[in-house]
């Protein structure tokens, strides 16, 4: 493996350790299936099985949520070919109604530990434990924001989409992907 394929494959998996903290935050479960492989499993505080199951299970437990943040910091990577070991280390932020409910005002600390191969689509999580380190109350804290502006929201009424769809359209670049130019000429 030369040192650039070595770079890719270490961008590609970090990326997927992103993408996931970002599915789940926006409620976009067929996302977060998507990083995991066919076969992959997962083991959460509360779950262990299937990523299938592992999906289904996480969309009602994380219903009850008003919001999550996900947030990643030290990562690393070992690769062995087509196979990885990744050691991601995380704070996730919970909050929802009521406020001073600690069952959906909450942060913790975690490690995903993670086999990875990489399949046909990609590198996939095949086998992920997700390690809880601590968690703390935030029952009670949460404030209202101090002035108007942006919200995140869960699901497709994030601003994500719409500032996603501002630079495609700068780009050039239709909603599907296609280059404005290249659709005209397939078109006509």
């Amino acid at each position: 493996m030369t040192h650039r394929d070595e770079f890719a494959d270490r961008h590609e998996i970090h990326d997927l350790m992103l993408r996931y903290c970002s599915a789940i935050d926006r409620a976009d479960y067929a996302a977060v299936l998507a990083v995991y492989a066919h076969d992959g499993i997962d083991r959460h505080t509360g779950f262990e099985g299937g990523a299938a199951g592992f999906v289904a299970w996480l969309r009602e437990r994380t219903a009850v949520f008003d919001g999550t943040m996900h947030l990643v910091g030290n990562h690393r990577a070992e690769l062995f070919g087509d196979h990885a070991f990744a050691e991601t280390y995380g704070t996730a932020v919970h909050w929802g109604a009521p406020a001073d409910d600690e069952t959906r005002n909450f942060t913790s600390g975690f490690r995903y530990l993670d086999h990875l191969r990489r399949d046909p689509e990609g590198w996939r999580i095949v086998e992920r434990t997700a390690v809880r380190e601590w968690t703390r109350s935030d029952a009670g804290r949460l404030r209202a924001p101090e002035s108007p502006g942006p919200r995140g929201a869960r699901g497709p009424a994030d601003p994500l989409e719409a500032c996603r769809e501002k630079v495609r359209r700068a780009a050039g670049i239709r909603s599907d992907g296609v280059p404005d130019n290249q659709a005209t000429e397939e078109e006509s």
